[in-house]
């Protein structure tokens, strides 16, 4: 994950462009994560902010400009960030780490972890699929929305149940978040009005349903670092 200086956090802005149109869709890697983001939010209800933020805090890495922007082809492997080429670069180092014995691996434009999600798709292939990744981190974010009321909270349940880290990952999701502000087209879900703080993580474990990724002190989901 990269951490973004201040000053180039309204460079996010320059997605605005891509998902405005629509014959850019596929064109470049980073393109694959923003088309099936703006899928998935059409699909689920789950805010396209929301879903850019996510998937943006996951993968995003500067381009030759400066701007940040997400990228399918990622892995986190124990903790670290790898970014390939090609689908078939990361499919194959997916493949051989599995085989190797790792567990701990997050895939794709949501950073899905394989420990915990790898069942619920039909193969490898389809969980690094960026409509698919994307599909399924909505329709989690969105169950765990259910639970906190307030994106911003379901987006740090999505990250841990471990409120530490959750504060964490939000301190990069957050200014994202922020910088996507009456930027995009209008979202179907409002934000409610925040009563507390992370109420789905402090009433469990976690290894309770209100995390993409069951948190100890190890394995956390963030490319990059803690």
């Amino acid at each position: 994950m990269i951490l973004l200086e201040p000053h180039r956090l309204c460079l996010a802005a320059a997605l605005v462009g891509v998902l405005a149109a629509p014959g850019t869709a596929g064109a470049s890697p980073a393109d694959l994560c923003l088309a099936a983001a703006r899928s998935a939010a059409a699909e689920t209800g789950v805010p396209l902010r929301v879903l850019l933020a996510l998937t943006l805090t996951e993968t995003g890495r500067a381009d030759g400009d400066g701007a940040l922007l997400p990228w399918p082809w990622t892995l986190n492997k124990g903790g670290e960030g790898l970014w390939f080429d090609s689908r078939d670069t990361a499919l194959a180092h997916l493949e051989t780490a599995l085989a190797e014995g790792a567990t701990n691996v997050d895939v794709g434009c949501f950073q899905l972890n394989h420990r915990w999600h790898a069942q619920s798709f039909d193969s490898l292939t389809a969980m690094l699929d960026p409509e698919e990744n994307a599909l399924y981190a909505a329709r989690y974010v969105f169950r765990l929305y259910q639970d906190t009321g307030d994106w911003t909270e379901a987006a740090a349940a999505y990250h841990s149940g471990t409120p530490e880290y959750a504060e964490r990952y939000l301190a990069r999701f957050e200014p994202i978040y922020a910088a996507l502000d009456g930027r995009l087209p209008e979202d179907r879900a409002p934000d409610p009005v925040r009563e507390n703080r992370f109420p789905l993580l402090l009433a469990g474990t976690p290894q309770s349903a209100g995390s993409l990724v069951p948190m100890s002190g190890a394995g956390i989901p963030l490319i990059g670092g803690p």
